[in-house]
């Protein structure tokens, strides 16, 4: 009976290890993730919900590779915490193109002083309509469970205890920069192509008819052209928003190329 309480002890400090290691990957993600890493998500939720994820990813991870010496526990600790804060900061570009998105087509559309600067974080109404429509969308197709999944193919490419170059890390998340922009830009290319022919038409009026008040005319339509766009175009541009989120939560590797 002893014998077999030792043999217990034993299996569960190993496997408390390997749930202090995964902590220390999973904590940053979920600071970072759309959703539930928000700042008007309190600490505690982000701490369980934190918690809750160690437990569902513990049975992923092989306890037989653990450091064992202090400088490999140092040196795993800062690899997993720093893996933690770029795939988290990866989850995060998404939101940022979300806003992104939103400043673009509200700034060429003249609403970019429309009901703004009430938030905790300033950006237009179609900045705060598109963020929120875009974290909705995610929590109904299942966000949580591909987070998961997504923690299992991290772990696949990066094991616990394994070594690898970080400067390729910083690779990818360059790319993946250059990548969150250019998603931002293609959602907000009909606003922009709508204001640069609505500036072109306006100009020509202006230039025939010099004594036209052409801004009290077109103020008006750009801001009414502006909100028919959003109704148009806005389930594309979540539609586009949430392919390109899927397609890195699939592939993360491939998207950021």
């Amino acid at each position: 009976m002893n014998q077999e309480l030792a043999d217990l002890l034993e299996v569960s400090q190993e496997y408390l290890a390997v749930g202090f290691f995964v902590m220390l990957r999973v904590g940053p993600i979920i600071g970072f993730m759309p959703g539930y890493g928000e700042a008007v998500v309190s600490v505690r939720v982000k701490l369980a919900l934190g918690l809750c994820l160690t437990l569902a990813v513990l049975p992923l991870i092989e306890p037989g590779n653990l450091p064992s010496e202090r400088s490999e526990i140092l040196a795993t600790v800062f690899r997993e915490t720093v893996l933690g804060l770029f795939f988290g900061l990866g989850m995060r570009f998404f939101v940022i193109a979300l806003q992104t998105a939103g400043s673009m087509a509200a700034q060429a559309t003249s609403l970019a002083q429309l009901f703004a600067g009430a938030a905790a974080e300033p950006m237009p109404a179609i900045g705060h309509l598109l963020v929120v429509s875009g974290l909705a969308l995610a929590m109904i197709i299942g966000l949580p469970v591909r987070v998961i999944e997504f923690l299992d193919m991290t772990y696949r490419a990066f094991p616990l205890g394994g070594d690898y170059d970080l400067s390729r890390l910083a690779e990818w998340a360059s790319g993946l920069v250059s990548r969150s922009f250019a998603l931002a830009f293609s959602m907000a290319a009909p606003f922009l192509v709508m204001s640069l022919l609505y500036n072109l038409v306006l100009g020509v009026i202006n230039r025939a008819m010099p004594q036209l008040m052409v801004a009290f005319v077109g103020a008006p339509v750009i801001t009414a052209g502006g909100l028919i766009f959003l109704l148009i175009f806005g389930p594309i541009m979540l539609s586009l928003w949430w392919s390109a989120f899927d397609a890195f939560l699939s592939r993360p590797g491939e998207f950021a190329r």
